[in-house]
């Protein structure tokens, strides 16, 4: 609402979309729907957020999970994501040394992004000794609230052509909130019967409606608001199988140069998460990415697919595939 005076009164229709981490991603599916149905030709996408210094703050008592559930520290997302990390290394085998080396890469791609907040590269090793927050993630290993913007231009595709040499079609985005029995952020209980994240659903939807596979894949960008993140969605959006993910990470397929490239502008590790726009940033970086405008993160042998994924409390996921 506080963008409309300065885009003006023009009668055009405007939605407002506040979904957590996912609301990029929510905000672009609400754009492609529109004007997939052809109520409309042309759309701005906008996502943008200026948060204040240190970590997010719920309010329990209005989300209907009483105060109890914020004095046991889960409403405290690091603390949460913390025991979400913990349990997931230990079901799939995964060392904490693949969390280092998650971060590590994000600062090696952040330093090649001039729009990176975190533009220092650290080692391993650094990212490992650094003062830990949560046990197993340790300071650098989780991204910063932070404030920024990006906004996107979508039409249909018939008419791409007038607006741009190059344009990057976007083929499909699927929106999708937990089932019974997804324990996700902000879930205060976990139920007997185990479901699939709404990560899982998404991706799965995601592919499907772009008549694409996850091995088409040339370039990804996934949630990373903490290192073990993007460890977790490499798998839940069929990137990888589960346990996987260490090995392709140490043998440097996820690098930019790699077969997986994933986060290749730094991700959230990188950029911070000002919560409206990252999912839109994501979506930004594979559009370069696809034109080949990269610079020098561009991943090579001219991709053509590229795939995106956020999720946001309290257990919302958006996924998109982008081709040329």
């Amino acid at each position: 609402d506080s963008m409309v005076s300065d885009l003006g009164l023009t009668g055009a229709a405007f939605v407002n979309v506040v979904n957590g981490c996912a609301t990029g991603g929510a905000a672009l599916a609400v754009a492609h729907a529109m004007i997939g149905s052809g109520a409309h030709d042309l759309g701005l996408v906008v996502g943008f957020d200026k948060h204040p210094r240190g970590s997010f703050t719920i309010d329990t008592e209005s989300l209907g999970l009483g105060s109890w559930y914020g004095e046991s520290g889960l409403a405290l997302t690091t603390q949460f994501f913390a025991l979400k990390a913990q349990r997931y290394l230990h079901d799939h085998g995964v060392s904490t040394a693949a969390l280092s080396a998650v971060a590590a890469k994000a600062f090696r791609n952040g330093a090649l992004n001039p729009n990176a907040w975190r533009r220092t590269e650290l080692t391993e090793q650094q990212v490992a000794e650094s003062p830990m927050l949560s046990h197993p993630l340790t300071q650098y290993m989780f991204c910063s609230p932070g404030e920024g913007g990006v906004a996107l231009v979508v039409c249909r595709a018939d008419r791409a052509h007038e607006f741009t040499k190059t344009p990057v079609y976007l083929s499909s985005v699927a929106l999708r909130s937990r089932l019974f029995g997804s324990f996700e952020v902000l879930a205060p209980w976990i139920a007997v019967d185990r479901a699939d994240s709404p990560t899982v659903q998404a991706a799965q939807a995601a592919f499907e409606l772009a008549g694409v596979a996850p091995e088409d894949v040339d370039v990804a960008q996934v949630q990373d608001t903490e290192s073990s993140a993007e460890i977790i969605h490499m798998a839940e959006t069929g990137l990888c199988k589960h346990g996987e993910q260490e090995a392709l990470i140490a043998a440097g397929a996820t690098g930019i140069g790699g077969s997986l490239p994933v986060n290749t502008d730094g991700g959230c590790l990188a950029n911070g998460e000002p919560i409206g726009a990252s999912g839109l940033r994501q979506v930004y970086e594979s559009v370069l990415q696809l034109r080949g405008d990269a610079g020098p993160r561009q991943v090579p042998d001219d991709p053509k697919v590229a795939f995106t994924h956020v999720y946001g409390a309290p257990g919302v996921s958006a996924c998109a595939v982008l081709t040329r």
